[in-house]
């Protein structure tokens, strides 16, 4: 029986700006700007060595409309190395790519197939078994209708049917959402797989046939943690290999640190620089948030020796120029909220209260500041990992005014 085989990359974001790096050397900062495209040389690397039939981008290969000239000469050289070697690439631009932008536009080698604004389909042949990929570019950013139903039903089912769609899943507001489609809507199309793209987690939303978001190629902020790459996929009309491959060059993450029984700076140190470079053995180089857990008294009394910044600024200082490089980012201090009866009934109440919210009641009670007009430009999405961090920062806070 047939088999194709193939990559499914998304979201590059090349040359992204990496802002809020506040402090971070410059000859660091530069490591940072340089890792999209460290990565996007992996997948190229990666493509010349195994060599698969084609490869898919599903949208947002640039960080912005406005994509710079380097970003342009980079990904222009990695598709001149594919056509060396015979390989297609299918590109359908997303919302931050969209054809509508500005820039100074290279000339794209032949084994490269952009698709229109309007959603097309590009047939071929891999080893004499026809493929047709369906997708479509975005004409500009906002791309609010349902393009799903301009996606034609598949009718040869000796044809291998491959759908493209930078977009989202409705009802996931945890990206914008543009070009929305339920996972019926895909399924009643009848294809072999569906490559997506927009959302930067890896994510499978269906096993047979494969609908797949592989994420992003390089993390660029703290909720982007972990590791970061694209999918190698081998596809039979009856079965399908997904092969997840790592390509980021450096990872953002948040570790924790246990401060059970410490009482010294040194020894905090030794407990940060041990989870470090833990972190550092594995992964190499990272962006990473430190959270103080397990906070007991003799560590609440050290902590409040010193401010925030000067604990970071201490902590910075002693990694020195680990190599690869290690940059933590911030520091939070989960300290114990528990109450003891003297401290009354209103206290444990409240904490009672706020420790039994639900993900909307959170959303509900930091809507003013999220719906803030001059304040929403400074503001991610709010996940649930920010607010497990607020609701401990709250609970922190009401245990020591209750002191």
């Amino acid at each position: 029986m047939s088999t194709i085989r193939f990559i499914h990359t998304a979201d590059l974001h090349l040359d992204s700006p990496f802002k809020g790096m506040t402090g971070l050397p410059m000859e660091r900062l530069n490591d940072l700007r340089n890792s999209t495209f460290v990565a996007f040389t992996n997948l190229i690397e990666h493509a010349l060595n195994t060599k698969p039939d084609f490869v898919l981008i599903a949208g947002d290969i640039y960080d912005g409309e406005d994509r710079s000239l380097r970003a342009q000469m980079k990904f222009h050289e990695g598709m001149e190395k594919l056509n060396e070697v015979g390989i297609p690439v299918f590109i359908s631009h997303g919302n931050h790519d969209h054809l509508a932008g500005r820039w100074t536009r290279f000339a794209l080698p032949p084994n490269v197939h952009v698709f229109r604004d309007q959603v097309e389909e590009a047939q071929f042949s891999v080893n004499g078994q026809a493929v047709s990929i369906y997708g479509f570019s975005y004409k500009e950013r906002h791309i609010r209708e349902r393009k799903i139903e301009e996606y034609p039903m598949a009718q040869d089912q000796d044809v291998f049917h491959i759908g493209m769609l930078h977009g989202s899943l409705a009802g996931d507001e945890t990206h914008a959402v543009y070009a929305p489609f339920t996972k019926s809507d895909l399924l009643a199309k009848h294809y072999d797989y569906w490559a997506l793209g927009h959302i930067h987690l890896r994510r499978q939303l269906h096993e047979h046939p494969p609908i797949v978001y592989p994420g992003n190629l390089q993390g660029r902020h703290r909720n982007e943690r972990g590791v970061k790459g694209f999918y190698e996929v081998e596809l039979s009309k009856v079965s399908a290999s997904l092969h997840f491959i790592p390509a980021s060059e450096l990872f953002f993450e948040r570790l924790e640190v246990s401060c059970k029984g410490i009482s010294h700076a040194n020894e905090w140190l030794v407990a940060c620089r041990d989870v470090l470079e833990a972190f550092n053995s594995q992964f190499g180089a990272g962006i990473v948030e430190l959270l103080m857990v397990d906070i007991d008294v003799r560590a609440s009394e050290l902590f409040r020796q010193s401010m925030e910044q000067e604990w970071l600024d201490v902590l910075r200082d002693a990694m020195g120029d680990s190599e690869p490089f290690i940059w933590v980012q911030k520091l939070s201090f989960v300290q114990s909220a528990t109450l003891t009866a003297a401290q009354g009934a209103l206290g444990q109440s409240v904490i009672g209260m706020i420790d039994g919210w639900q993900e909307n009641d959170w959303k509900d009670a930091l809507k003013e500041l999220y719906q803030h007009t001059q304040g929403v430009k400074y503001l991610d999405i709010l996940q649930v990992d920010d607010i497990e961090e607020i609701k401990a920062a709250a609970m922190a806070l009401i245990a020591a005014e209750m002191e």
